[in-house]
């Protein structure tokens, strides 16, 4: 039978995790850890960078991708515009093995291994450097330039109307944006629940509108790993910084699979949001990502 004290410990490392999500801690705490904080000023659009970068990083990942794994879409090709098609026309095509699905490691080290040769870096989930910090993420291999996309925060889109009280409940894993837009990155419980019924609803036939890969150990987008990425400190200052980023519609259809978000809605109006993580300084290979969790308007 375990102890009370490890229960207690236990609950601590819980809240440790989860009190940055917490509203009215984050009110109280706010004016108190500066280091911490987010500032964007009122009305800004929080652009670290241009959105066409933004969509350039992803637009070059995401095509590597699908060219590297052609051989899998077929049925997909074969219902794309003729223009579309073009682009992935032979002799591009034709030295390239199949992106191999069938083994999880096989794949999560091709997918690793082609954001390293189009983005000039990887990064990794493991355990964080900070005490009772759970899951972090790390560079493992290259070096992230200052104003570098260096991941994605997945999960499914909530409108400020849609209800989400029980998939909030104990999540540590709810990310806010600045007009009041919620994005659960949760891969567990729930949440996960609800991402895979969102994304079957919205698959039509071969075309899939979403990645839901990140809600395994091998992921196709290597990028979607921001909702691990763990709050700044005054001992750990923040290197990467969140921007709202909406899917704009020239974005490839046929490259959508590899986005890790979808709405909650089937009939949500509007652009699709994502929220990407932008380097703020140069981050060498072997570092831990740091991001702020608290976002104060002014």
């Amino acid at each position: 039978m375990r102890s009370p004290g490890f229960l207690l410990r236990s609950v601590l490392r819980r809240w440790k995790s989860y009190k940055y999500r917490f509203v009215p801690w984050v009110a109280l705490n706010m004016a108190r850890n500066r280091r911490t904080l987010r500032y964007v000023s009122e009305g800004c659009a929080d652009k670290v960078i241009p959105d066409t970068d933004v969509y350039s990083a992803l637009l070059k990942l995401f095509r590597a991708l699908f060219i590297y794994n052609i051989r899998q879409q077929t049925d997909l090709l074969n219902v794309l515009p003729e223009a579309t098609k073009s682009i992935y026309q032979p002799p591009v095509m034709e030295n390239l093995k199949p992106f191999a699905r069938a083994e999880d490691s096989e794949t999560l080290l091709k997918s690793d291994e082609i954001l390293y040769d189009n983005l000039g870096f990887c990064v990794v989930r493991r355990p964080s450097s900070l005490n009772a910090a759970g899951t972090g993420v790390f560079v493992s291999r290259g070096l992230v330039r200052e104003g570098a996309v260096v991941s994605m925060y997945p999960g499914t889109v909530y409108q400020k109307y849609e209800p989400i009280f029980f998939q909030s409940i104990g999540n540590p894993f709810i990310f806010r944006c600045l007009d009041g837009i919620l994005i659960d990155g949760n891969d567990k419980g729930i949440s996960k629940s609800v991402y895979r019924s969102c994304s079957r609803r919205d698959q039509l036939g071969p075309l899939k509108l979403c990645d839901t890969s990140w809600l395994t150990a091998s992921l196709y987008n290597p990028l979607a790993v921001g909702q691990y990425i763990n709050n700044c400190s005054n001992e750990c200052a923040a290197n990467v910084c969140y921007q709202e980023f909406d899917v704009p519609q020239c974005f490839p259809v046929e490259l959508r699979q590899y986005i890790p978000n979808i709405n909650y809605s089937h009939n949500s109006e509007g652009l699709l949001r994502c929220v990407v993580l932008v380097a703020i300084r140069d981050i060498d290979c072997g570092e831990e990502l740091f991001s702020n969790y608290f976002t104060l308007v002014r």
